[in-house]
């Protein structure tokens, strides 16, 4: 595997840094990388596994440098400890104080050794493998083919006459961007929304997701759900939303595991910038992870 090989010769020395146990010993000419004489082969043999499972949608850890800080990452938090975590919340939530409807789960990070006003501010966007929202509201913004689509799917959705009868009031765009948490628009159409509604929705963080013909529309739309964004700003601190008190126990902590993977690989200097990672659902209380 690709993973078990990574775990040889030249590697070896980053294997002894992150404290995950002795070096391997390189490969012997004409020996096979398969046989794995090292007496923790079945730590490195469940990282492999944990990692396929979770990132079966897009290998990820054959990216040299993810999969690095990934393995790093299960040095420092456990899949154990973060399930207890998870259990614990959803016990809360479920049945120690059951609201009246369903919470959204939240991660919420605290950063540390970072400059926001000299250090870049990073961004990035990753796809989650359930959903974390799926009452989040989507608007359309189409051509007619699209409109009558959004119909079929029970989508709301706006025409360029819709757009147009706005005029570029600031208030009423600002109205619109808080009433959808995303947007969607038609190929055709994603080049003429600055002119329609000027920078409105850029400066809200929801423009429009291009979406063509050809594509299927509800798919579309499960992915935009599906898809959470870090982004740094002016202060050290920031939240997503990875799931719902509702969600299977597992997927929970999937979902959790990969945005955490996710966001120490877009910091500078990985766990090195991270003061705090936390999950909360709407009404509960905090539980530390890091």
């Amino acid at each position: 595997m690709m993973a078990r090989k990574l775990l040889y010769g030249s590697f070896s020395v980053r294997l002894a840094e992150i404290g995950l146990g002795g070096a391997f010993p390189a490969d012997a000419p004409g020996q096979k990388t398969s046989a794995c004489p090292h007496p923790q082969a079945e730590k490195f043999t469940a990282l492999d596994n944990f990692f396929s499972q979770a990132f079966s949608a897009e290998p990820y850890h054959k990216n040299f440098n993810f999969f690095w800080k990934t393995v790093a990452i299960m040095s420092k938090i456990t899949v154990a400890g973060v399930r207890q975590n998870v259990e614990n919340l959803l016990n809360y939530s479920l049945n120690e104080k059951k609201r009246n409807f369903n919470e959204t789960v939240e991660l919420q990070i605290g950063l540390k050794n970072y400059d926001p006003q000299r250090d870049k501010r990073f961004s990035g966007t990753i796809k989650l493998p359930t959903v974390p929202r799926p009452n989040m509201a989507i608007c359309i913004l189409g051509d007619q083919h699209d409109l009558d689509r959004a119909k079929h799917h029970n989508i709301d959705a706006m025409s360029v006459d819709d757009l147009k009868k706005l005029n570029k009031n600031k208030k009423l765009i600002k109205k619109l961007a808080r009433k959808y948490d995303a947007f969607l628009a038609s190929e055709g159409l994603i080049k003429q929304i600055p002119r329609l509604l000027g920078p409105g929705l850029s400066k809200a963080g929801k423009f429009p997701t291009p979406v063509s013909h050809a594509e299927d529309m509800a798919a579309k739309v499960t992915d935009v759900k599906s898809t959470i964004k870090f982004q740094l700003k002016k202060v050290l601190c920031l939240g997503v939303a990875i799931g719902n008190v509702e969600m299977e126990k597992e997927a929970l902590v999937a979902n959790l595991m990969l945005a955490i993977n996710y966001l120490v690989s877009l910091l500078k200097k990985g766990w090195q910038n991270v003061g705090s990672l936390v999950i909360k659902a709407s009404m509960s209380p905090p539980h530390r992870v890091y």
